[in-house]
């Protein structure tokens, strides 16, 4: 099994989130630099981990600032704090270390002309001996058999739009609204097609997490690289609607309040929202191998985060995926904060997500709905990637769940990124799915 764990501090081509939550601000005054005496950011449980501080204004090396630094487990609460001062331009604080396989954060802050600057840096203690919270429940099989053959009586009925705005002289564009799971629910999505007749992989990429507006011209390098593109809209929200429209329906229904998406109907695993955006990437498939233009063979599943969550999802639903690249999965081990000095996964249930506390109700329906036991089924090669410093979906997670994977996997580990890929990436998941067709 090849597993090549690549290194990268990429500065630019950052995607995602805004500058000011990365490790790197654009055109920050304040470099920081942090360095492990692991080069790799990685440790054995029970060594001891120490990070060397140099900070930078202008490019000019500082010296004599105080610095205040919190250090804990992965998005846990800190046990040990303290201050260190720059002596000739460098300090070196002590991470600790731990006794059972996992992440440690060290967070630091340093106030410079009154203006207080931030950063943090986890490292890796056995990581690849990581173990999910979460198990697999007797009747998970059985269960989602019987969801898959209820939507299978729903009649896909596709309605298909021409989109000349996403077109050109080699693309063909075209909104696509798919009935799924039960009459009256629908996903959306845009597919695009290169004009030249012939025949090509298809590759489905559900989305992040969020209601928000879609623009397919982000990822078009895949067609003009001879691959079908279906990216997906899971709400059942026309994405064609103006972005104001998107911002009051994401402050009705977006995640991380109460009656967020994410939360909708957690009490049981009958009624949780999810189980119609799990059915509907099924549905998105079950459309894109009608495609005349499908070689038949290649069908990819490939998303970051949420979207990441539901290319390993849906490669555990449906056999028909023959491979799935994953950037740092969320949805992964989110009952983990209810065991004892657990990290748990996006959407933070029990921790950060408002409103939504870890009752066995809520516990008992995760279970069918987490990554890691999906994981578990996929029978696919898998590519995956994720970064030390993300605190959205945190690698403590992200291991979890390519722990769990049996099937042919690779990862590529880049332990500075936070909650990004580089534009560089996002290509070398392009590379890694050529060369994996049949």
């Amino acid at each position: 099994m090849k597993t090549p764990f690549l290194f990268l501090i990429l500065l630019l081509g950052i995607f995602v989130l805004p500058a000011d939550a990365q490790n790197y601000p654009h055109q920050s005054n304040l470099l920081w630099v942090t360095t492990p005496n692991h080069t790799d950011w990685l440790y054995k449980t029970g060594e001891k981990a120490t990070v060397t501080v140099a900070i930078y204004e202008y490019g000019i090396l500082q010296d004599n600032l105080e610095i205040t630094y919190r250090i804990g487990q992965d998005n846990l609460e800190p046990d040990t704090e303290g201050t260190v001062k720059l002596k000739g331009g460098k300090a070196e604080i002590a991470i600790g270390t731990m006794k059972k396989p996992g992440f440690r954060d060290c967070r630091m802050s340093v106030k410079v002309k009154n203006e207080t600057y931030k950063h943090h840096i986890k490292v890796g203690f056995s990581p690849e001996k990581i173990e999910p919270y979460t198990q697999m429940p007797k009747d998970f099989n059985a269960f989602w058999k019987e969801a898959l053959e209820e939507q299978s009586k729903c009649p896909m009925n596709p309605e298909v739009t021409y989109a000349p705005e996403y077109s050109s002289d080699k693309v063909d564009c075209y909104l696509v609204k798919l009935q799924c799971y039960q009459p009256g629910k629908f996903v959306y999505g845009y597919l695009s097609k290169p004009k030249k007749p012939s025949k090509y992989p298809v590759v489905v990429c559900p989305p992040g997490a969020g209601v928000k507006p879609m623009n397919p011209l982000k990822t078009m390098f895949y067609v003009e690289a001879d691959c079908i593109r279906f990216d997906m809209e899971i709400h059942g929200i026309n994405p064609s609607l103006d972005a104001e429209t998107y911002k009051d329906i994401s402050r009705a229904f977006g995640d991380h309040h109460p009656n967020g998406y994410l939360a909708n109907g957690i009490q049981d695993r009958n009624t949780y929202y999810m189980k119609k955006v799990y059915l509907g990437c099924v549905r998105a498939v079950d459309y894109v191998s009608t495609l005349p233009e499908w070689d038949g063979k290649n069908m990819i599943a490939q998303g970051g985060s949420q979207g990441g969550a539901l290319a390993i999802i849906l490669s555990g639903l449906d056999s028909r995926i023959t491979a799935c690249v994953a950037n740092h999965p969320a949805l992964s081990d989110m009952a983990g904060y209810a065991g004892k000095d657990v990290t748990g996964g996006y959407p933070h249930f029990g921790r950060k997500y408002k409103g939504i506390s870890l009752t066995p109700e809520v516990i008992n329906t995760l279970v069918y709905y987490d990554v890691v036991n999906f994981a578990r089924r996929v029978t696919a090669p898998v590519f995956m990637t994720w970064g030390f410093n993300d605190d959205v979906c945190p690698p403590t997670t992200s291991y979890a769940v390519y722990n769990v994977l049996t099937s042919p996997k690779e990862a590529l580990i880049t332990p500075v990124n936070e909650h990004w890929v580089s534009t560089k990436t996002r290509y070398v998941q392009l590379d890694w799915i050529k060369a994996n067709l049949k």
